[in-house]
């Protein structure tokens, strides 16, 4: 698919698209609203950006108003990119009140009163451009052509919303940079804050996020090697099925830390996230230029636990400060050894660091309330 068999690049972006006539338009009732949150998802992957629908979701109908989910399938193969993307701009939700759109494509979709929570990228089309690993295609014609095609179409349905948006400072940035679009930083909460909440400390940093390479299991696996204490790891979560999580366990034998290690390979349960989180030693979540600070940030926080994170970890930054709420490592065994040895030996500064962080939510002002009255404003 070469990109002159897609010109125009996207198709046309008229606001009139699926609009009613004034007078036809639903009214929303006193007090309340007709709310459609429009999303894509990859089937059969979880991770946080179902949580950010979802729980929106339940925050909304508590406040007493009427929800709809729109969830459309989507991957980002350049073959079939802009026929799954013809989809969204076919969809009627003028019944809506308004629409809320997050994961890409959603915020092609029309409508006269559309929000968009952007949560980040095609990445590969934008910022991970030039890194061959996460990019997943050739730098040819083809692929330029594609590129260059998705982010006019972006562009064009992103100026279309009433307001947009980011959920974390790096994305606005992305979004100033490669698309011309202001949008104002909205950190996501987490649902049920009052789940977690801190009992005791034991000899483990947990890790509860998807085993994905770009989330660096295997550099707290490699650090286990370098650490002079008796500190312990857990990770805790799925991968799509690349064999990165047998890779891990391998590299734990192979390096002689498989006793100091447990891997949960498996979507553990609400409840027992909060049991982890609760009684661990501090969390570590070190994923490549994160698009946001990322729930196993907050959740960590709302439990009274530190973050251990990376140096070139993105949004997670915005969050975590270097001896004040958590501890920041360069992105090497080493350093990350030290760090994790560093938290289980000073076990009165890895408490106040806890206390910290729990701190930084409100300082933030990450709630609901805030969410609530910026996207219904």
């Amino acid at each position: 698919m070469g990109a002159a068999r897609h010109q125009p690049a996207h198709p046309p972006v008229p606001h009139a698209v699926g609009r009613r006539p004034d007078c036809c338009q639903p009214q929303a009732r006193a007090g309340s609203m007709r709310i459609a949150l429009c999303s894509s998802f990859v089937p059969f992957v979880n991770g946080g950006y179902r949580n950010i629908v979802e729980w929106l979701e339940a925050a909304l109908i508590e406040t007493g108003h009427e929800v709809e989910r729109v969830y459309l399938p989507e991957v980002d193969a350049p073959d079939i990119l802009f026929r799954q993307m013809a989809a969204f701009r076919f969809i009627d939700l003028s019944a809506a009140d308004r629409i809320i759109c997050f994961r890409p494509q959603a915020h092609l979709i029309p409508h006269p009163n559309k929000i968009v929570w952007f949560i980040h990228h095609l990445r590969g089309f934008y910022d991970l451009w030039d890194n061959p690993m996460y990019r997943g295609f050739p730098d040819d014609a083809k692929h330029r052509g594609i590129r260059d095609a998705l982010r006019a179409a972006d562009t064009a349905a992103l100026e279309e919303a009433r307001h947009v948006f980011a959920n974390s400072r790096v994305v606005s940035e992305r979004l100033s940079r490669f698309n011309g679009i202001d949008s104002e930083p909205l950190f996501p909460p987490v649902h049920r804050p009052e789940r977690f909440r801190f009992r005791s400390m034991n000899d483990e940093i947990v890790c509860i996020c998807r085993l994905e390479h770009h989330k660096r299991q295997h550099l707290l696996v490699e650090a286990l090697k370098h650490c002079r204490s008796g500190v312990r790891l857990r990770l805790c979560g799925t991968s799509a099925g690349s064999g990165y999580s047998s890779a891990v366990a391998q590299m734990a034998n192979d390096w002689g830390v498989a006793e100091r290690l447990a891997i949960d390979e498996r979507w553990i349960t609400e409840d027992e996230k909060a049991d982890r989180l609760a009684d661990c030693l501090a969390a570590a979540y070190l994923p490549v230029d994160e698009d946001s600070y990322g729930y196993p940030t907050l959740e960590a926080a709302h439990a009274g636990k530190p973050v251990l994170t990376a140096s070139d970890a993105g949004g997670v930054l915005e969050f975590v400060t270097d001896g004040i709420n958590g501890l920041v490592a360069e992105p090497d065994a080493v350093a990350v050894a030290r760090a994790m040895d560093q938290l289980f030996e000073d076990r009165a500064a890895t408490r106040r660091l806890g206390e910290a962080a729990t701190a930084r939510i409100a300082e933030m002002n990450i709630s609901w309330s805030h969410v609530l009255e910026r996207l219904l404003a």
